[in-house]
């Protein structure tokens, strides 16, 4: 793994975990937790990915990356899935109550977005900015309300992992050779078309620290008599966002709740209405066969069932900013980072009132 100048790494032991966590060189660890902002990654990649934008916010800040279970530099620690994500979530309270944290600002990606998500149903934050998140309702197997396609939630968790995929990510495969390298996968499902990254090789090595195993990533899978035959096990990461085991729509009962920014670009192909690694979409292209049609297994509106959500959020009183990215793929953050930056400056400042209820920002036209 590779570190920028200016970042440092360090592993802080808890109650639960021996985690890695990244922080920048000079900041005042004892600002406010109002000034502190903890940064966590998603599946398949680690703190790492968060290094250029620590390096370009404010030095008045307090910035804090960590690494989830089984990535990074944290412990490979099973993952109980029938938990959802609260290992995850439960971990990050640890490495927060050690660095005597008690209230920061959260900034999830995908995976992280879901964390960042459970975290604030169970503790305060002062702030969360969902970038690409999972929706609320898991990844794979809803309708647009969130309610279950079959009851084992046939199609999603970790079955739905291309096993040349997982082969490579297991060796540590830096090569294009293939379309399921994580190299290329990093070049056509994480970034857009056209995005060039002069530190593709931090980036790659970060998704190669991923613990691959029916305790991690992907976790394990179970028949199912429902098309396409598997459903999600108990165990490992992919699992744990099954909507058998994952639903943080209960944000929208918050007494109190925390203004968010919702950050996505309209060309995600990992999270989005029209994913390319949904099952049943993937059914409807004719990448799977016998797909029994939109009927019974119709894609997952992944970005619609986001905005359902956070619209009923504003509706109950929370404050709810989205920027939409035109033509920016799964990591805005890497792609646009001015724009990203400074909408979560914004975020982390807003005084209520701060204009309607819901903000939708567009920055700029795709090309």
């Amino acid at each position: 793994m590779t570190l920028f100048d200016g970042i440092t790494a360090r592993r802080i032991t808890t109650s639960r975990l021996t985690a890695g966590v990244l922080e920048r060189d000079g900041d005042d660890r004892g600002v406010g937790d109002d000034r502190t902002i903890v940064f966590v990654h998603g599946s398949v990649a680690s703190a790492e990915f968060w290094q250029k934008t620590m390096l370009a916010l404010p030095k008045d800040l307090r910035l804090i990356a960590v690494d989830l279970r089984g990535f990074g530099r944290s412990d490979a620690l099973p993952v109980d899935a029938t938990r959802g994500v609260a290992d995850f979530a439960d971990d990050l309270h640890a490495v927060l109550a050690a660095l005597e944290i008690s209230s920061a600002h959260l900034v999830g990606w995908a995976l992280g977005g879901g964390v960042v998500m459970q975290y604030a149903l169970q503790h305060p934050v002062r702030s969360l900015t969902l970038e690409s998140p999972v929706s609320p309702y898991g990844f794979g197997g809803t309708r647009r309300d969130g309610s279950l396609l079959t009851a084992d939630a046939a199609l999603a968790g970790a079955g739905a992992v291309d096993a040349d995929f997982l082969a490579r990510l297991r060796d540590e495969d830096e090569s294009t050779d293939a379309e399921t390298s994580p190299r290329s996968v990093f070049r056509t499902a994480y970034i857009a078309p056209g995005y060039i990254s002069r530190n593709e090789d931090v980036w790659v090595d970060a998704m190669l620290t991923t613990v691959v195993g029916d305790d991690n990533y992907p976790g394990t899978s179970v028949p199912s008599e429902n098309w396409p035959g598997f459903a999600p096990g108990a165990t490992g990461v992919l699992n744990a966002i099954a909507p058998t085991n994952f639903d943080v729509s209960g944000l929208t009962q918050l007494a109190e709740k925390p203004p968010i920014l919702w950050v996505h670009g309209d060309r995600d192909v990992i999270i989005s209405d029209s994913s390319l690694f949904e099952t049943n979409h993937r059914g409807a292209t004719g990448a799977i066969a016998n797909w029994p049609g939109a009927d019974l297994a119709p894609a997952q509106p992944m970005v619609t069932q986001t905005r359902d959500v956070l619209d009923a959020y504003a509706a109950g009183g929370g404050h709810v900013v989205e920027l939409a990215l035109p033509g920016v793929g799964h990591a805005p953050h890497l792609e646009e980072p001015e724009d990203f930056r400074a909408a979560l400056l914004r975020r982390i400042d807003y005084v209520p009132p701060m204009g309607p209820p819901t903000e939708v920002i567009v920055l700029k036209s795709a090309d």
